[in-house]
């Protein structure tokens, strides 16, 4: 963890320690950054716990040892003009830069346009459009679009919904993704320069500077709780006292089931709210980041293969084992990132980094006709993120369900004006599983406390 950031944090104390605030926030991701710096620029006393050692949560930004653009292990874009992320950038004066570019699929041998490659395309998002009831998007494939002609059509909707959005198409809700495609501005896709580290950083001094503590390696495991009164006993063996509590953890944390590892128990339970945690939908991903001696992709060998330049190739989607790629496009740099989410990346949870990597390889080499030894020799480092496996996250971001509206409701609202829900899956809006979603709800519940 670089510097500037450890010297913003406060260690936990040990030994048994007694600690009282006045709002103690569970999870120093974006939803948690965002609460505590509300309520503590408003004079509350905050704590934040955070089980990592660092902060920002399924942000994980790495120093690039090759001196170019940092590497992002978590949270990478910033999708369409997204108001609150983008405001905040501004007031930290951190700069952010366009991110668009050709977008390309290999498919049967060859490269296409992507805006080409999906026929009948405009004929589902109709007939997506027509729809009266929602059910999931598998069901509506099977339903209106049957049979050998649609073939195509279905495995891409499919691979898409799994891909972007991480979610399970048997279960994602038809009408929300309807909303979210008939928003997508595709020409506003930017990226925080210098990694959006920088946007939890600048959080994490404001919440400090205000007063606020946050105490890393500090896991929750037990939450005891009446009306006002809120007691947890952190693993450093601290104890903390509060009036109100905000849990802004994953949903994949929170749905590990009562008795198995990792799982969070509230005391005395609070059942209404494990049910609508358990009925929304929280993705799986694998995000593989390889650096080349150089950019084949960009080479004549390429331009040959694919019989136009690659060279201002942003995303190239293929049906290989990992079949997401992208570049640093518009910058030029030697660095591909993979990505492979929804059901197939959850199969993968298990799998040893060193076969994921070996996937990797051997995806491209099918794709650019290169030896998966060649590209292998050419590796100059490799770093993968298996989200799905990581104890802190269990998963990428959320989706919706089909009951996902109702479970949402009883979430937002608080339990006896003392524990608050906080994270991304609350979200309404269209830009679900952002961190623009995630500040918002942080916010949201930040001003739900100050209005008590």
């Amino acid at each position: 963890m670089p510097h500037s950031i450890i010297t913003i944090i406060t260690l936990p104390n040990h030994n048994n320690t007694m600690e009282d605030t006045d709002i103690l926030i569970i999870g120093a991701g974006a939803a948690g950054l965002m609460a505590a710096r509300t309520l503590a620029k408003a004079g509350k006393k905050v704590t934040v716990l955070e089980a990592r050692d660092r902060i920002g949560g399924r942000i994980h930004t790495l120093e690039n040892t090759s001196g170019q653009q940092p590497l992002e292990l978590g949270a990478e874009f910033i999708h369409g003009d997204l108001p609150l992320t983008k405001s905040l950038l501004d007031e930290a004066g951190i700069a952010y830069e366009h991110a668009g570019a050709s977008m390309w699929r290999y498919e049967d041998g060859e490269f296409k346009q992507n805006e080409t490659f999906v026929e009948h395309w405009d004929a589902f998002l109709n007939k997506l459009g027509e729809l009266e009831q929602d059910m999931s998007i598998n069901c509506f494939l099977l339903r209106e679009f049957k049979g050998e002609k649609y073939r195509r059509l279905r495995e891409s909707v499919r691979q898409f919904v799994s891909g972007y959005d991480n979610a399970d198409p048997k279960k994602a809700s038809s009408f929300s993704l309807r909303r979210e495609w008939q928003s997508e501005d595709d020409g506003a896709q930017y990226r925080v320069a210098g990694g959006y580290i920088k946007l939890t950083i600048f959080l994490a001094g404001e919440i400090v500077a205000a007063g606020g503590q946050i105490h890393l390696n500090a896991v929750v495991k037990k939450i005891y709780w009446q009306q006002h009164c809120i007691k947890v006993v952190s693993s450093v063996g601290c104890t903390h006292s509060a009036k109100q509590l905000i849990v802004a953890l994953p949903l994949g944390v929170l749905q590990v089931n009562a008795g198995d590892s990792g799982a969070i128990s509230f005391i005395p339970p609070i059942p209404d709210h494990i049910k609508a945690i358990n009925t929304l939908g929280f993705g799986a991903v694998i995000k593989i980041l390889l650096e080349f001696d150089e950019a084949f992709w960009e080479d004549k060998q390429t331009e040959m293969l694919a019989g136009k330049s690659l060279s201002n190739m942003g995303y190239l989607f293929s049906t290989e084992e990992i079949p997401t790629w992208w570049t640093q496009a518009p910058r030029h740099t030697n660095m591909l990132t993979g990505w492979i989410g929804g059901p197939e990346a959850a199969e993968k949870a298990d799998t040893h980094n060193t076969e994921i990597l070996r996937q990797s390889l051997q995806s491209l080499a099918n794709i650019f006709n290169r030896g998966e030894e060649q590209l292998k020799q050419r590796l100059v480092s490799y770093h993968i993120a298996n989200w799905t496996a990581d104890e802190f996250a269990r998963g990428s971001y959320a989706y919706d369900t089909v009951e996902a509206n109702e479970a949402r409701f009883v979430l937002s609202e608080p339990i006896q004006d003392t524990i608050f829900f906080a994270g991304e899956y609350l979200y309404n809006g269209t830009a679900m599983g952002t961190v623009e979603a995630a500040l918002d709800s942080g916010l949201r519940a930040a001003e739900r406390i100050k209005q008590l």
